[in-house]
C-alpha cells in the first residue's frame, strides 16, 4: 500500500531533497530556478524547482504548485512528492494524454524560514497586479495597522482590547477581510503586496509562459493551508469573476467549489492574487483553476501566529526563547505533522488531480 506520510518532510531542505529524489526515481528532468541572493535558514540554496510529467506535447497542461505562502509548503510539497510516487495517479496521467507540471516551493525563502511571506515580507498572492497603476487602497487596514501589528509581543492589554472592540463592532469576517485583502502602504505590515514584482512572481510567470506555450487548456491547483476545518480541503475557485469559468470549475471538481465572489469561501476577496499570471502568460488557453485550502487550526490561532511572526520580523534583535516560540507557532498554524492529517490532505489532493486530468482530457 502506498505510504503517503513518507512523502512529507520536516523542513525545506528535506522537502526539496525528497522532491528531487522522487523526480529522479521517475527519470524526470528537474528545472531549477536558483534564488540569486536569498539563502535558507541554514544558509542553504533556495530554488523554485519544476518537473513535467506525462505527455509533454499535450494540448492540456495541469500545474500543481506548492509554497506560494512559504511555510504552507509542508503540505503542498508532501502532496507533490506523493503524486510522483503514486502509480495509480501516474497511470491515470498516462491514459489522459495530459501534461502535469509540479512547481515546487514558489516561495522557498518563506518555506525555509517558516514565514508566509518572502525575503522582502511580500505576500506573493497579493503581488500579481499592474504596478504601473496606482496601488489599490486599503484604508481600513491603514487605520488598524498599529493595532494589528503591535509594538510589543505578547500584545498589551490595551492592544487586545482595541482589537476586540473592532471585532465587537464589525465582526470577525470584517476583520479577516480587512487584514487579508492585501495592502501596499506598510512594508512592515501583514499581507503586504509589495511595490514591484517579486523574484518568485517573475519566475512563476516565466514557468507558465514556457510550459503553457501553445496549450489549448491550462488547469491549476495551488495548494494552501491555514483556513477552514481541520484537514478539510476547501476547493476555492481561482480565477476572475467569470460565470462560465466558475461553472466549468464546478463541472470538474463538484458543486462544492466555493468562490470569494458569492461569499461561500472561507477566504476573503483579494487584490493582486496569482491567478492573473496564468491568464496573462497563457492568453490562448482555456483556464480552470482552484486553490486547495487545507484547515489546520482556528482562525484566531492562525491570525495570532501571523501577528507574532510580523512582530518578530520587525524586531530582528529579538532573542530566544521568543524567536523559537514564534517560529514553532507559525509551523503549527500552517501544518499538522500527524500521519492522519497528512493522509487526509493527500487523499483530497489526489482526488483533485484525478478530477483535473479527467477535465482536461474530456475537453480534448
Amino acid at each position: 500500500m502506498f505510504d503517503a506520510a513518507s512523502a512529507f518532510a520536516t523542513d525545506y531542505g528535506e522537502a526539496r531533497d525528497k522532491f528531487h529524489a522522487a523526480a529522479a526515481e521517475r527519470s524526470l528532468t528537474i528545472e531549477q530556478h536558483i534564488h540569486p541572493s536569498a539563502r535558507g535558514v541554514g544558509g542553504e540554496q533556495l530554488s523554485i524547482d519544476v518537473v513535467v510529467a506525462g505527455n509533454t506535447n499535450a494540448k492540456g497542461l495541469l500545474v500543481v504548485s506548492s509554497a506560494m505562502h512559504g511555510v504552507e509548503g509542508f503540505c503542498g510539497s508532501g502532496c507533490q512528492v506523493a503524486l510522483l510516487g503514486d502509480d495509480v495517479v501516474l497511470a491515470a496521467l498516462a491514459r489522459s494524454g495530459v501534461a502535469v507540471a509540479l512547481v515546487h516551493a514558489v516561495n522557498p525563502y518563506g518555506f525555509s524560514h517558516l514565514r508566509r511571506t518572502n525575503e522582502d515580507n511580500v505576500d506573493l498572492n497579493r503581488n500579481f497586479r499592474d504596478f504601473n497603476a496606482p496601488p489599490p487602497p486599503n484604508a481600513e487596514y491603514a487605520s488598524m495597522h498599529a493595532i494589528v501589528v503591535p509594538p510589543t509581543w505578547p500584545p498589551s492589554r490595551e492592544n487586545a482590547e482595541a482589537l476586540g472592540a473592532y471585532v465587537t463592532r464589525y465582526g470577525v469576517p470584517a476583520l479577516q477581510a480587512m487584514i487579508s485583502r492585501g495592502q501596499c502602504e506598510f512594508p512592515d505590515g501583514l499581507f503586504y503586496a509589495g511595490r514591484a514584482p517579486a523574484w518568485s512572481s517573475v519566475v512563476l510567470r516565466e514557468v507558465f509562459a514556457r510550459h503553457g506555450c501553445g496549450r489549448e487548456r491550462v488547469g491549476w491547483i495551488d495548494i494552501h493551508t491555514g483556513l477552514g476545518a481541520w484537514a478539510h480541503g476547501e476547493k476555492i475557485y481561482f480565477g476572475p469573476d467569470d460565470a462560465s469559468m466558475i461553472a466549468r470549475t464546478r463541472a470538474w471538481y463538484g458543486g462544492d467549489v466555493t468562490t470569494v465572489y458569492d461569499g461561500t469561501s472561507s477566504s476573503a476577496e483579494l487584490t493582486g492574487d496569482a491567478h492573473d499570471v496564468a491568464l496573462d502568460a497563457c492568453p490562448q488557453a482555456e483556464y480552470t483553476g482552484i486553490v486547495l485550502e487545507f484547515g489546520t487550526r482556528t482562525l484566531n490561532d492562525v491570525m495570532q501566529a501571523l501577528r507574532a511572526d510580523q512582530w518578530l520580523a520587525n524586531h530582528p534583535d529579538a532573542g530566544e526563547p521568543m524567536r523559537g516560540t514564534i517560529r514553532r507557532q507559525m509551523r503549527r498554524a500552517f501544518y499538522d505533522d500527524s500521519p492522519t492529517w497528512q493522509a487526509m490532505t493527500y487523499a483530497q489532493a489526489r482526488v483533485a488531480v484525478l478530477q483535473a486530468l479527467r477535465g482536461l482530457s474530456a475537453a480534448g
